[in-house]
């Protein structure tokens, strides 16, 4: 990888405060929904997610409905991206499955993303649905250093509808 390469990755892990938003709420996308027994969801191309020209975006996510996604935008690519949900009733958030474009791994995308959702969403603690993949590991412990929750496995509160 170039050097601006990464000089531009690590200013946009400093920029997590420039963030894009779109609610993504359709209440007749959720009608769908409800019909289809969730049938909809697995269409092609359903959701479509704007790509919008900020540097980090908050936008639906594409694999989860009634979850978020943030994302981190350098030159026009999603080069960080990662699943959120949250339930201020328990008091608990998720994330899942970020993904850091291999080109811009270890330069503070998934850390700064992560740390950004945490600061915007106070007193949450955070874990993920699945377990964490063997070659993982590692980088779950580190980014799960004294954040409440850990990261660890934890099932969805009763208030968050599964997919």
């Amino acid at each position: 990888m170039a050097r601006d390469d990464v000089q531009a990755a690590r200013l946009l892990a400093r920029q997590t405060h420039q963030v894009g938003r779109v609610s993504g709420r359709k209440p007749w996308r959720a009608a769908l929904q409800w019909i289809s027994r969730g049938k909809l969801g697995q269409l092609q191309g359903w959701p479509m997610v704007p790509q919008l020209n900020t540097p980090w975006q908050d936008t639906i996510s594409a694999e989860r409905f009634s979850w978020r996604q943030r994302a981190a935008n350098l030159d026009g690519e999603i080069v960080f991206a990662v699943d959120y949900q949250t339930c201020r009733q328990c008091r608990l958030g998720w994330v899942e499955q970020p993904h850091t474009d291999p080109q811009y791994q270890r330069c503070g995308l998934a850390s700064a993303g992560l740390a950004a959702l945490r600061a915007e969403h106070p007193g949450l603690s955070w874990h993920t649905l699945g377990g964490h993949f063997p070659d993982s590991r590692a980088f779950w412990t580190t980014v799960g250093t004294n954040v409440p929750g850990g990261y660890q496995q934890r099932e969805l509160c009763p208030h968050i509808t599964p997919d």
